[in-house]
């Protein structure tokens, strides 16, 4: 019976050709696409489960508070935060409202444009967002524990990681605490 990730329903069996990492079979990219999904889910959950319990924010909050303190005096135009987070306008709205409620993030106006509007990490979500860093930490930390990923398996990954769209680390500073 043919799978649709795996369409040859004999496969050979080891040969020279196949333990050959230059003559291997490629890869299904469909199939690697879902692994990847899957991958990423299974680290939100790990990260929201954290996060959540301990300080009452999802991953989501964490990162949007993550890239106000990494942009210059801690504010950003909403406009260049939805970009930042690959979010609509209205997206970051609806992020931004229960951060305000609790006082991690306030909005301010533009001195010199009443329209334009900023996001601005408040002292309490500094503060806030040091103990999640923490938290976070301790979580990539346990995840990518060193008796399951060496530090080349942490530099492949990244390094993939990169090629696939995500930020190279030199252009996203985390702060420490």
């Amino acid at each position: 019976m043919t799978s649709p990730i795996n369409p040859d329903p004999n496969p050979d069996p080891p040969t020279a050709r196949t333990t050959d990492p230059a003559l291997a079979p490629r890869p299904d990219p469909l199939d690697t696409a879902l692994r990847l999904v899957r991958a990423q889910t299974a680290v939100v959950k790990r990260f929201d489960a954290s996060l959540s319990g301990l300080h009452g924010v999802s991953l989501s909050d964490f990162t949007l508070l993550l890239h106000l303190a990494q942009a210059p005096g801690g504010r950003m135009r909403r406009v260049d935060l939805a970009e930042a987070l690959g979010l609509t306008a209205s997206g970051v709205t609806r992020g931004l409202a229960p951060l305000e409620r609790i006082g991690l993030v306030a909005r301010e106006a533009a001195a010199r444009d009443a329209r334009v509007a900023y996001a601005a990490l408040t002292p309490t979500g500094r503060e806030r967002l040091a103990e999640m860093l923490h938290t976070a930490r301790q979580v990539a930390a346990d995840h990518f524990a060193p008796d399951q990923w060496s530090s080349e398996d942490l530099t492949q990954l990244s390094t993939l990681l990169t090629r696939l769209g995500g930020t190279a680390p030199e252009h996203r500073h985390i702060p420490r605490p």
